[in-house]
């Protein structure tokens, strides 16, 4: 989540979508039929899928996959137009500024420039990589881990002389940050219909695994700061005007100790996906949800095929 690319990448979820559905052959956003949807997509790592096979290059410095959920719910959903601008280690204010890719290249122009009055969907995935949240996290918690495996020393190491978890609290300080953003997003794009994704869960709700090779301690800790994450985002979406999409209640039973059913890597190999970020079914299953959310309808099999005209009915905002 943070701008930790090198150690173990960064990032990125999130979503819009339309308006309501007046019969059963008729797909509508905000009166648009589906079939005239023009669909952006903005977002940080973990809606860009950075080293999921195959990366494209517009630009190479963002690790944005062809396999990532934008990229699955624009196939499920059939829209006209799709744009991806998710950016590997973007933070909220990468919304409105150039961002800085985390690996060499030019610096990345602001994500909502790429919507319009003519937007009708915007999905968005932002809020990890603010505060360094996700980022440091994971990489303190390896780090430490070793000088007390029993312990938490990484709580210990995210707790100041006054006795405040900084975890906790920038968690809970980033719902501002998202306020702000989708304020911007519905300024820049005043017709589109917004949803806000969460992030799926990166640990399991007890155990411990060589997957997540953290203090016994600290999976406590680490799954707190996910849950006050995606706790910001929701009440972010509730009071500006978007859909939330819970991505985290889906992902049980996906977390990084779930063996071949994990949505989410671990560090040990980054061959297929970036450390602690999703895998290519862990991005297809984001996607599925969030077409759930949007449709009350399970998506397709074979997840990028375009649906018939008329197939998809969309759920009332």
């Amino acid at each position: 989540m943070s701008r930790w690319l090198p150690r173990a990448l960064v990032l990125g979820a999130t979503a819009v979508l339309l308006t309501g559905a007046v019969g059963p052959s008729t797909v509508v956003a905000h009166g648009v039929p589906v079939a005239s949807v023009d669909y952006v997509a903005l977002g940080d790592s973990y809606s860009a899928g950075p080293l999921i096979p195959a990366l494209r290059s517009d630009p190479t410095s963002c690790l944005r996959s062809t396999n990532n959920y934008p990229a699955f719910l624009a196939g499920y959903l059939g829209v006209a137009t799709y744009r991806d601008v998710t950016c590997s280690g973007a933070r909220v204010r990468d919304l409105t500024h150039r961002q800085t890719p985390v690996i060499p290249g030019a610096q990345v122009p602001p994500q909502v420039g790429a919507l319009s009055k003519r937007t009708d969907l915007v999905t968005i995935g932002l809020g990890g990589n603010d505060f360094g949240l996700f980022g440091d996290l994971t990489s303190v918690c390896l780090a430490v881990a070793q000088a007390q495996p029993r312990g938490a020393p990484c709580r210990q190491h995210f707790t100041n002389s006054h006795g405040v978890n900084t975890k906790y609290r920038d968690a809970r300080r980033i719902q501002a940050h998202v306020a702000f953003g989708l304020r911007e997003i519905h300024h820049a794009a005043p017709r589109a219909r917004v949803v806000v994704v969460g992030y799926p869960r990166l640990l399991p709700t007890r155990g411990t695994c060589a997957a997540a090779p953290f203090a016994t301690g600290d999976y406590a800790f680490a799954r707190r700061v996910g849950i006050l994450l995606n706790r910001s985002l929701r009440l972010a979406a509730a009071a500006h005007h978007a859909t939330y999409v819970d991505t985290y209640g889906v992902s049980r039973g996906h977390d990084v100790c779930a063996g071949a059913r994990a949505w989410i890597n671990g560090p040990q190999n980054t061959a297929t996906a970036a450390a602690f970020h999703p895998f290519e079914k862990g991005e297809r299953g984001m996607a599925r949800r969030v077409y759930r959310v949007l449709t009350g309808q399970v998506a397709p099999r074979g997840g990028d095929a375009m649906p018939p005209p008329g197939s998809v009915v969309l759920n009332p905002s």
